[in-house]
């Protein structure tokens, strides 16, 4: 088992010797995986954006944040498509130096929080045991968890970022039996692999609506005017 890397992450936190979790990693990091099927379209997007719009709310790297994804079919070591790319330069995000990835155990039981593009790839993330069910949300369905979170109930950010993240998968997690998706399709991003850029976009606009509460939610910093 590796230590967790930082170099597709915000920020790095310290390790302590008595802060690590059950499997020995430390505990004053939050890891995010993003996870769809190629890992070149849909995560790359939502990895990179959720980078961009913490770093956008808190005006510096988020601290104890690391942000990730990986593709259930991943086409590991490939680039991003290029349409992706192009969305990404349409919020401002950075899209540089990104690198396809494969799914594996050691992704799933290192993340705090995983959000898929579909029920069906969080089914296969929580098939793939590590006590991954109640962590892992498709991004929808956990926008929705979110929204019914009183922001009072949760750390103030001057107590951490990772504590109030923690706290804030917690939250979810006791919601998600009463808060059902009103349709299957509701908690869908579908995929815009061999689209053209227009639908490509849609599928942007989709993640950062999506995207836009959780990460007010963690920051505690609601989206700039």
């Amino acid at each position: 088992m590796t230590a967790p890397e930082s170099g597709r992450g915000i920020g790095n936190g310290v390790r302590g010797a008595e802060e690590t979790t059950t499997f020995g990693f430390p505990r004053d990091t939050f890891r995010i995986l993003h996870v769809s099927t190629g890992n070149v379209c849909r995560s790359p997007i939502t990895e990179r954006l959720t980078r961009h719009f913490v770093s956008q709310r808190l005006g510096i790297l988020g601290g104890g944040l690391i942000v990730e994804s990986a593709g259930t079919w991943g086409h590991e070591g490939a680039p991003m498509e290029s349409h992706a790319e192009t969305v990404l330069a349409d919020f401002g995000a950075d899209a540089s130096g990104f690198v396809g990835r494969e799914l594996l155990d050691d992704h799933v039981i290192r993340a705090d929080l995983v959000l898929t593009a579909t029920r069906d790839h969080r089914a296969q993330v929580i098939s793939m045991g590590h006590s991954a069910g109640l962590r892992t949300f498709t991004l929808k369905e956990f926008t929705r968890l979110v929204n019914a979170i009183d922001p009072a109930t949760l750390p103030p950010l001057d107590e951490g970022l990772v504590m109030r993240a923690r706290a804030l998968v917690r939250a979810a997690a006791a919601l998600r039996g009463w808060l059902l998706a009103p349709t299957a399709e509701a908690d869908e991003v579908y995929d815009p692999y061999g689209a053209p850029l227009p639908f490509f976009r849609s599928i942007g606009d989709e993640i950062h609506q999506a995207l836009d509460p959780v990460v007010t939610a963690l920051t505690g910093v609601p989206t700039r005017a």
